[in-house]
């Protein structure tokens, strides 16, 4: 769902016993995993979440061997995206993931929530991925779907505005290619988004624009044991022209003129997991 997409792996924490004969514990039930992070930038679908400022995050999931999980994810927020409150966003997170044949599919529903901010500024959506093994490459495609609700809302000074709730669908693909004999594995994104052309109830839009292209390419490398630093362009063909009507609010530090939170951008992170 998200290109910092969302954070949410990690190493799985299983507790074994010693062995008698050739005898080997059997998997835990039940495995908690996560990842702490921080990041010179969040950026949701390609749009700064942080006036293009520093973000530190976490993530946990705990999944059962059934295939169900639940999990939350946090990260801080300034300007676009910002709802008053903690200026906080928290995720709850559950879903289904199982395997078929060679392939893995991935389905669930994603809270996104702003703890203390503006009432109608809620999302509620559903997700749908599927993962598959090409060559040297692992590829995922996703689909997004939030149904119509007010928070999504056309309320932008526009002439088609009258403030009717919105749909948003958001499309993905991914690419990982592991490079061999090295700590490194390359990345690549790309995502469609087609929804609110106009602001919500409170100043932001999942979709800026209404529909527009995020892609991303990028590198992990494995510092030291589960510490990974991450190197990333990150970039969307939204222009100037066509945000306008958005302004002040798609600007850094939301000033008329300013640099918008859409131009593209190189994102370090480095990422602790568990």
């Amino acid at each position: 769902m998200r290109f910092s997409t969302l954070l949410l792996g990690g190493l799985m924490l299983a507790a074994t016993t010693p062995a008698f004969a050739q005898d080997t514990a059997p998997p835990e039930p039940i495995t908690v995993s996560g990842s702490v992070a921080v990041l010179t930038d969040y950026r949701l679908r390609g749009i700064s979440q942080t006036n293009r400022n520093a973000a530190v995050q976490g993530a946990l999931t705990v999944a059962h061997e059934s295939g169900f999980y639940i999990g939350t994810f946090a990260s801080n927020l300034a300007g676009w995206g910002t709802f008053g409150g903690a200026n906080l966003e928290l995720d709850a997170i559950g879903g289904y993931k199982t395997t078929v044949g060679s392939a893995t599919v991935d389905a669930g529903v994603t809270w996104y929530t702003y703890p203390g901010g503006a009432s109608e500024s809620d999302v509620i959506e559903f997700f749908s991925r599927l993962s598959g093994v090409a060559g040297p490459a692992t590829l995922t495609a996703g689909v997004y779907y939030a149904p119509k609700q007010t928070s999504l809302g056309n309320f932008s000074n526009t002439p088609f505005s009258r403030g009717q709730r919105q749909h948003n669908v958001y499309l993905t693909g991914d690419g990982v290619v592991a490079v061999p004999n090295t700590p490194v594995t390359l990345k690549a994104h790309i995502g469609y988004s087609d929804g609110n052309p106009g602001l919500g109830p409170n100043g932001t839009s999942l979709a800026p624009t209404g529909e527009y292209w995020d892609w991303g390419v990028g590198a992990d490398v494995v510092a030291y044991k589960n510490l990974t630093f991450n190197v990333s362009y990150i970039d969307t063909d939204i222009t100037r022209a066509e945000s306008a009507y958005l302004q002040p609010n798609f600007s850094k530090f939301q000033e008329p003129g300013g640099k918008s939170i859409a131009n593209g951008t190189v994102l370090f992170s480095l990422t602790a997991a568990f």
